[in-house]
């Protein structure tokens, strides 16, 4: 676990993606409101979804192994729900397929 939220904060970071970190292990609120926003069918059969888990704002966007697939596929932005910065290569993906 702890090495998949590195690998996201590290790549949120090198990409100047802004995020706020919410500790489930410290705070009974930050947990409770990850299980109740973890859509249903994205939890696992037995037990709770465990983190990271990955929101805009509210919005559920996935867990580590769907941002695995997105950064593989150089998606990351619109799995984020954000638009890709000009000249990036998911920027330039977008605009070939508009092409």
């Amino acid at each position: 676990i702890k090495k998949k939220q590195q690998d996201l904060l590290g790549f949120l970071e090198a990409n100047k993606i802004g995020f706020e970190e919410k500790d489930i292990a410290a705070s009974e609120e930050n947990r409770k409101w990850m299980r109740e926003n973890v859509p249903e069918n994205s939890r696992p059969a037995t037990g709770y979804p465990l983190p990271p888990q990955i929101f805009n704002e509210s919005q559920y966007r996935g867990d580590y192994d769907a941002f695995f697939e997105a950064r593989e596929n150089n998606s990351v932005y619109a799995f984020l729900g954000l638009t890709a910065p000009p000249g990036s290569k998911e920027a330039e993906a977008q605009a070939q397929q508009q092409a």
